[in-house]
C-alpha cells in the first residue's frame, strides 16, 4: 500500500512570521540568532484573555541547523488584554512563553503532526499560537485577592463593604413569610 504525500502549504515570504533559513543552507552546527519585534495574529486567546491583533510581540530566537531539520527555540512575550473572571473589570498584564521547534527538511523523516520547512521558509506563527494559549490562565484575575461580585445582587464586593449582605430566606418556608408580617400588621391594629 502506498504511504500518505503530505500537502505542504506554501508559505508567503511577505507575512512577518514567516522566516527564512537560506543562511544556514543544510549544514548541520549553523546557528543563527534573531530578536524579532513581530505583530500578534488574530484571534489569540482563550474566553476571557488573549494577545490583542496587531500587538507588538518580542521574539528572542536562536535557529540551529541539524540533521533532521531547523531547531528553533527561544521566548517570546507579548501583552494580554481581557477580563477578570471573578469582578469582570477590564484588565492587561504580559505574558512570556519559551518556544521549541523541529522544523524538518522532508516529511520522510517527520510523523503526522510536525512542521516542515518549505524549501527554506519557516512560519512561526503556529508554534508562538499554540504556546501562548497553553499558558494563558483559564480564570484569569485583576489581583489575587479580588472578591469578584456579589452572587445576589451582581455588586463589587470590593466596592460593597463589610456590612453588605442579603435576607437569606429557606425556599420551603418562603411562603409562610407573608403570614408572619400580616399577623404583626394585625396586632398594630
Amino acid at each position: 500500500m502506498p504511504s500518505e504525500i503530505r500537502m505542504t502549504q506554501h508559505l508567503d515570504p511577505r507575512s512577518p512570521w514567516v522566516i527564512s533559513t537560506h543562511d544556514l543552507g543544510k549544514r548541520p552546527g549553523t546557528m543563527r540568532q534573531m530578536t524579532l519585534a513581530l505583530p500578534a495574529p488574530a484571534d489569540l486567546g482563550v474566553d476571557m484573555i488573549g494577545v490583542p491583533k496587531d500587538a507588538e510581540v518580542e521574539l528572542d530566537l536562536r535557529f540551529e541547523a541539524v540533521m533532521e531539520g531547523v531547531l528553533v527555540s527561544g521566548t517570546a512575550r507579548a501583552p494580554l488584554a481581557g477580563e477578570c473572571a471573578r469582578c469582570l473589570d477590564p484588565m492587561s498584564s504580559d505574558i512570556e512563553v519559551d518556544l521549541q521547534e523541529l522544523f524538518f527538511y522532508s516529511d520522510e523523516d517527520a510523523s503526522e503532526d510536525d512542521s516542515l520547512l518549505d524549501g527554506e521558509l519557516l512560519d512561526l506563527e503556529p508554534t508562538f499560537r499554540d504556546a501562548v494559549v497553553l499558558a494563558l490562565p483559564l480564570s484569569p484575575v485583576c489581583r489575587e485577592d479580588c472578591e469578584g461580585l456579589c452572587a445576589e445582587c451582581g455588586v463589587k464586593l470590593a466596592e460593597a463593604g463589610d456590612d453588605h449582605r442579603h435576607e437569606v430566606i429557606d425556599a420551603r418556608w418562603a411562603s409562610l413569610q407573608g403570614l408572619i408580617s400580616d399577623k404583626d400588621n394585625d396586632q398594630e391594629k
